[in-house]
């Protein structure tokens, strides 16, 4: 039987304490990805793609944040190249993916739109946040690492690392699909 895996995303882009600098916007600069597998409720893949920013630099407060700094992301691929590795490596157009919450699917949109690359994925997108919301009957919609306190699970590596939380948010994935509280895929 073919595996049924799930492409967990989680971005990274740049930042600023307040308003960015004039002429730059948020953009991508790292995309964490972990593949789930929903048949064996394992996590079987984990990846890191650096995403060398085009249209800003990493601030100073991009990197307390995210570790990141602009000569780590300069040595990254463009964006386009990024999303057409997530095509071809990850099947991102075909496999249903996930993330917390919507900004990565809505950064995603936006950076795509703005640059005239083609969007890597396909209509299938989950909002695990919104889904472990629901499982749970919880009044407000938690971050990661409080859904992980609330999980019992631990937070393993660094907050605001997208490989790192791609993994973390994978766990959640895994916690609600062991339960049968994880949704099927859903076109958006």
């Amino acid at each position: 039987m073919e595996p049924a895996l799930l492409n967990v995303v989680d971005v990274e882009a740049t930042c600023w304490e307040g308003q960015p600098p004039p002429g730059q916007v948020s953009e991508i600069i790292e995309i964490g990805l972990t593949v789930v597998d929903l048949s064996s409720l394992q996590r079987v893949g984990r990846h890191r793609i650096l995403v060398r920013p085009q249209r800003s630099t990493v601030s100073a407060f991009c990197t307390e944040l995210t570790g990141l700094t602009q000569s780590e992301v300069a040595t990254g691929r463009s964006f386009a190249e990024a999303c057409r590795l997530l095509a071809a490596e990850h099947r991102a157009g075909r496999r249903p993916w996930a993330s917390w919450g919507d900004y990565d699917r809505l950064q995603f949109t936006r950076q795509c739109r703005a640059t005239g690359t083609a969007y890597p994925f396909g209509r299938h997108h989950t909002n695990a946040k919104a889904a472990f919301t629901e499982a749970r009957a919880l009044r407000k919609r938690p971050g990661m690492a409080r859904a992980l306190e609330l999980a019992g699970l631990p937070l393993e590596g660094r907050h605001h690392s997208g490989a790192d939380d791609a993994w973390n948010i994978a766990a959640l994935v895994l916690t609600l699909a062991r339960t049968g509280n994880w949704p099927p895929p859903q076109p958006h």
